[in-house]
């Protein structure tokens, strides 16, 4: 089940988990949604992962069938499990760890009636606090995913027509990451947050808000997905938002550049050289320990100062945010937010994107990705970050 090349790396993830389970009091996780599934065993199959606080886990799958190795069990549902544990020796835990925050409702509660402990923990609150560290492992997948995102950003100027729409312009730049090697899949943490590939976001629909939970909305082409492009025409004197994802390894970079149809007011130009200051400048502050708060308000003073906040993060609708976590998810911890309690530490790895919405032209601003160094911030995506001209 578990591949040898990775055996170290899933190893020490386990004794992560066990750790943190030993903090909680706990004496069981078990684990069933396919972002924690990979994380702690290299694979997505339907099925548990279960790992008590004390000795080795135990793989029960229903689907795929065939797959095998130490202690992997074929079962056809979860009631089976305390059984298969019972018939190696294991005791069922008095405290198990679910995914409170993922599993569905029906599927927690027919769990707790397998297990039948005295007390249940959140597990998912725990694995997302662990994958908020990166291992060395991890960090060079999220290099090679920089270097083909920075190579599919490289060709959009290619992409680009003149009288053609943002979707149009969206499938061209997603036909770029699909032979660059982009999976595809682009991950979220939480409920209503689907999204497709990425979003572009072309003049004023750049400050149309959206239900969902990213920085900047657009409409949507449609009410069932009401995010990202909605079929502008682009048109010279506009920005183009591209922020497509960087899913060319299972660990998602994240990149937002602006580009430019013809010559825009100076007014595009002076805001998009405030978010480079405001990008330069957390460069320059975050460090291990730096309040995650701290980022966030340094930028929103910077705005501020420059007479731009009104249109910092949007318009009609301001995102609370100025950055957040990346990883198997797009929205992983820290989240860089005004309420935030969290400090940087090394090994955390997270996208910075203060942006501006300007009525009449779209959005300009920045985004970037971040490893969090002993001594500072590694900048993970490079590739130029000034107004990029398409016409």
């Amino acid at each position: 089940m578990v591949t040898e090349k990775r055996t170290d790396e899933l190893k020490s993830r386990w004794l992560r988990i066990q750790d943190g389970m030993r903090k909680s009091n706990a004496e069981a996780c078990l684990f069933s949604v396919d972002v924690n599934l990979y994380y702690t065993t290299g694979h997505i199959y339907n099925g548990y992962f279960y790992l008590p606080v004390e000795g080795s886990p135990s793989f029960f799958v229903k689907r795929p069938e065939g797959l095998c190795g130490e202690n992997v069990y074929s079962i056809r549902k979860p009631e089976q499990i305390p059984d298969l544990l019972a018939a190696k020796g294991e005791k069922l835990p008095k405290k198990i760890m679910l995914e409170a925050d993922e599993i569905p409702y029906g599927e927690y509660i027919r769990l707790q009636s397998a297990f039948q402990p005295e007390e249940t923990g959140n597990a998912t609150a725990l694995i997302r606090r662990i994958r908020e560290i990166k291992s060395d492992w991890e960090v060079g997948q999220f290099r090679l995913s920089a270097r083909q995102h920075e190579k599919t950003y490289g060709e959009i100027r290619e992409c680009f027509r003149p009288g053609m729409t943002d979707t149009e312009l969206q499938i061209e730049i997603e036909k770029r990451m699909r032979l660059n090697g982009s999976i595809g899949i682009f991950r979220t943490f939480g409920g209503n947050m689907d999204i497709f590939m990425g979003s572009i976001l072309a003049g004023d629909n750049a400050g149309n808000p959206s239900p969902f939970d990213f920085a900047l909305g657009g409409q949507g082409i449609t009410p069932t997905l009401p995010i990202g492009a909605n079929g502008t025409v682009l048109k010279e004197g506009m920005t183009i938002l591209v922020d497509m994802a960087g899913n060319y390894t299972a660990y998602i970079t994240d990149i937002s550049r602006v580009f430019a149809i013809g010559k825009l007011p100076d007014e595009a130009y002076r805001a998009h050289q405030v978010a480079l200051d405001i990008q330069r400048k957390m460069e320059e502050t975050a460090r291990p320990g730096t309040p995650c708060a701290e980022l966030y308000e340094l930028a929103v003073s910077m705005a501020k100062k420059e007479g731009l906040i009104d249109k910092f993060m949007g318009t009609k609708q301001q995102a609370k945010f100025v950055g957040h976590g990346i990883g198997i998810q797009i929205n992983e911890l820290p989240v860089l937010m005004l309420r935030s309690k969290e400090l940087l530490q090394p090994g955390m790895v997270f996208a910075y994107e203060p942006k501006f919405v300007l009525p009449g032209v779209g959005a300009v601003g920045i985004e970037n990705s971040y490893l969090v160094t002993d001594s500072g911030l590694e900048k993970l995506t490079l590739f130029e970050e000034e107004i990029i001209q398409l016409e």
